[in-house]
């Protein structure tokens, strides 16, 4: 099973798209190793370098009640000791050969990466960290008392920002008390144990919950290799990951946050889309018109150029597995907080109304056809790509397809894609900064 992307040669720290007559397929591959993991594979020997991610059903809408952040706190110390090295090992391990790790968790997946030299013994000894990495932590008591006061920290830090402010209560409006609506406080995180995390990574981090992605100057038979070695000691991982399903606000909710920052922070919108929907380009095209496309969405015509009430101004999908945000946000001056309010909505109930026209379709499709090249422009958006596909398990023909589903899209399938996934009237805004009385 494959689909084509191209690459052209590029330099260690990315390889970058072949053009014209340069270009060169390579297929991207895909099975599964013995003990169930999914594995996407793209073979690159332009350069002598492999990216690898190894993405686990381990997101933090999986947290136990009481203890949120526990899958980020349990991401983040994997690398803190692992199959009997500290974390200085590790990181001088790593760094000796040259070789990058990386990862973090979101809501609904958890990641590790690697990014590493393909000559030996540089290859084989980043794969054999990586491994007792994802299958071997040993979250000791006192790396873990540390990492969680940093954790700490830095949430009553982001807590005294606007825009966390904002972004906390949007997320709460928005998905009540689903764990997408949900975030890390110090109590919840001072609350996680060691138990807590030897347990999350037993149940979580199993080979029937990981994705394996690669890219990179090695061979398939090596690719099936690695990808064996990197799953081979996983637990197995539970196999059900079943939460209660969102359920959208039925009216609109505003809530106006005092705050002494000398701008508004907005935002608006409501849960939308989950990964897979068919209408996605359709809404991928239409908020490229409304408020996705920069300099020349509506949004920022009515906003920044013909009243200037801010410097930025902007509008997304952001699918998940379950229905993720659309959102709407911009910074303004607190006197001009009503303004820019009345403005966005009418923006938006406009668009609702009218949808784009003709001119501006065109111009959405050919400017996100012709920046496709841009998305998958190096091995590490790439791998991203792959790992999309696999953890969300979309068609292994997606990024074959994009461009020609994006040009397909008609005005009438914007029109009835926003009337699906956008309720004006049931829309949720929060305002930090000025705190007067919603309007």
């Amino acid at each position: 099973m494959r689909f084509t992307v191209r690459l052209l040669a590029g330099c260690f720290a990315a390889a970058t798209l072949l053009a014209g007559a340069a270009r060169a397929a390579l297929p991207i591959e895909h099975w599964s190793t013995a003990n169930g993991a999914r594995v996407y594979f793209v073979r690159a020997d332009e350069i002598p370098m492999l990216d690898v991610s190894v993405d686990f059903d381990a997101g933090g809408r999986l947290d136990p009640p009481g203890r949120k952040g526990l899958a980020s706190v349990t991401n983040s110390m994997l690398s803190r000791g692992a199959g009997g090295l500290d974390e200085l090992a590790i990181s001088e391990g790593f760094a000796r050969i040259g070789a990058q790790r990386g990862g973090g968790a979101g809501d609904d997946r958890a990641s590790v990466t690697l990014r590493t030299l393909t000559s030996e013994p540089e290859l084989g000894e980043a794969l054999a960290l990586l491994a007792r990495v994802v299958s071997q932590p040993a979250f000791p008591a006192e790396v873990l008392a540390r990492e969680k006061e940093r954790v700490i920290q830095s949430i009553r830090e982001s807590e005294t920002k606007p825009e966390t402010i904002a972004q906390r209560s949007f997320d709460g409006l928005m998905y009540g008390e689903h764990p997408y609506g949900a975030h890390a406080t110090a109590e919840t995180v001072g609350a996680i144990g060691r138990d807590d995390l030897v347990a999350f990574h037993r149940g979580h981090y199993g080979a029937r919950n990981a994705v394996v992605s690669m890219i990179g100057a090695i061979t398939r038979e090596r690719a099936q290799a690695i990808a064996e070695q990197l799953t081979r000691d996983l637990p197995p991982g539970d196999a059900e990951r079943r939460i209660a399903p969102v359920v959208p606000p039925r009216q609109a909710i505003e809530r106006r946050v005092e705050h002494p920052a000398s701008q508004s922070h907005i935002l608006i919108g409501q849960p939308a889309i989950a990964r897979g929907d068919p209408d996605f380009f359709a809404l991928l095209v239409g908020n490229y018109v409304l408020g996705g496309g920069g300099f020349v969405s509506r949004l920022y015509d009515e906003v920044r150029e013909k009243r200037g009430l801010a410097y930025s101004v902007y509008s997304y999908f952001s699918p998940q597995l379950q229905p993720g945000p659309f959102t709407i946000g911009l910074q303004t001056r607190r006197e001009q907080t009503a303004l820019a309010l009345g403005v966005v909505r009418e923006t938006l109930a406009r668009f609702l109304r009218d949808g784009p026209t003709e001119a501006e379709l065109q111009a959405a499709k050919s400017n996100l056809v012709g920046g496709f090249a841009l998305r998958i422009d190096s091995n590490r958006k790439i791998l991203d790509n792959l790992a999309t596909i696999g953890f969300y398990r979309l068609p292994l023909d997606y990024l074959d397809r994009w461009t020609s589903r994006v040009e397909a899209v008609t005005l009438d399938e914007v029109r009835a894609a926003f009337a699906r996934h956008v309720r004006p009237d049931a829309l949720v805004t929060v305002v930090v900064g000025d705190g007067g009385p919603a309007r």
